[in-house]
């Protein structure tokens, strides 16, 4: 099967699904508000007070671990679960109870839940012809729909008969040809294999910035939301715990558990002394420029294994001593395990060069030196 990851869409099919033009105070008003939202299921409490806003045009997406609250979100948007407490607004209009056929949003599930007793033209137009819209804008609208997704020459076939790949084409399309404010996707790529996966991120997105619509995805995978994303939540325990563009909430994230959670990261504790936090006797990792923290105060410490040379050091660098405890090659990169303190190991990843040889690379055993620039050192309280 082969999967397109660059649709070419063409102008006549841009301009029918491109939203109508929002005057300045229209587009000031967010697609998407929660104004102190709480669910509870019995004693459980899935969404905590939750504030967020998302503003038209974004593809925003809420990442975070099952169990987290992300699909429970989703859910109070789409009106399929009532919160408990606080407001749920699409486009400033209060909606907390109204119900869902009567919002202004679309939803895409991981089953996609077509029809199997109907073809793409069919499934795709379902929702047009609930409306009673009449035949000919229907067959219109299809066919636009169809040509933005690449579906054409597959509209009279069965669901039975198309990819994994495919029938989250149809869903999308499905969704989209409502013309929603809000689309919702609540882990539509979750079934399909890796590389087809990778495929539908970058063709998600194109489709999302030629139809101009907000999309809501939600989502586990991290690689994903880093990939899609205008703006990342990260959510644990019912709250947002870090929200930002993917390059802020991977370089800088702001608690433990963003930082552990979106890659991966060497997360060190200690005490504050002297402009350092001294992690293990012998190690203490600079940070300079700390603000708001006194002597003593103990602070967690996490730095990207990719930040951490293994040789070619810079002047500016800090430089530890350590040993080689494993190696995993990866391909393109080759993983290490290095010893720098009792109980301190820290992972780096290095790149292979061209025509790196295998006797070229660390073994377990060899005594190395390890840096990296103080500034990609983050603080976390």
């Amino acid at each position: 099967m082969t999967v397109s990851v660059t649709p070419q869409t063409t102008d006549a099919a841009r301009v029918a699904f491109q939203p109508a033009g929002l005057d300045t105070a229209e587009a000031s008003i967010p697609d998407v508000e929660f104004l102190d939202v709480t669910k509870r299921f019995g004693e459980v409490v899935a969404v905590d007070r939750m504030n967020l806003r998302i503003q038209h045009g974004e593809f925003y997406s809420l990442l975070g671990p099952s169990g987290c609250g992300k699909t429970t979100t989703l859910r109070m948007i789409a009106g399929f679960n009532d919160p408990t407490s606080g407001t749920v607004l699409v486009g400033g209009e209060d909606v907390t109870s109204t119900p869902p056929h009567k919002r202004d949003v679309n939803t895409v599930f991981q089953s996609y839940a077509l029809f199997e007793h109907l073809d793409v033209r069919g499934n795709v137009g379902f929702g047009l012809r609930r409306k009673g819209v009449d035949r000919s804008t229907i067959d219109e609208r299809v066919s636009e729909m169809l040509e933005l997704v690449e579906l054409g020459p597959r509209a009279k076939d069965r669901p039975a008969q198309l990819s994994g790949g495919q029938r989250q084409r149809v869903a999308l399309a499905r969704a989209l040809i409502n013309r929603p404010k809000v689309l919702l996707l609540d882990e539509p790529l979750a079934a399909l294999d890796l590389k087809l996966r990778r495929a539908m991120q970058v063709e998600l997105k194109t489709i999302q910035r030629e139809v101009g619509i907000t999309f809501l995805f939600v989502t586990h995978d991290q690689d994903e939301a880093l990939s899609m994303s205008d703006r990342v939540a990260i959510m644990n325990d019912g709250v947002i715990e870090q929200c930002g563009t993917p390059e802020d909430v991977y370089e800088n994230p702001t608690s433990v558990f963003a930082a552990s959670f979106i890659g991966t990261s060497n997360l060190m504790q200690g005490t504050y002394a002297g402009g350092e936090v001294r992690v293990a006797p012998g190690l203490a990792v600079p940070v300079p420029g700390l603000t708001g923290s006194a002597e003593g105060d103990r602070l967690s410490v996490a730095i990207r294994p990719e930040k951490i040379w293994m040789s070619d050091f810079a002047p500016s660098m800090v430089q530890v001593p350590g040993t080689i405890v494993s190696t995993s090659y990866h391909g393109a990169t080759t993983q290490y395990l290095v010893s720098v303190a009792t109980g301190i190991t820290l992972t780096v990843l290095e790149q292979n060069l061209p025509r790196m040889r295998a006797d070229d690379r660390w073994a377990p055993g060899d005594r190395v030196r390890i840096g990296w620039h103080p500034e990609h050192a983050v603080v976390l309280r």
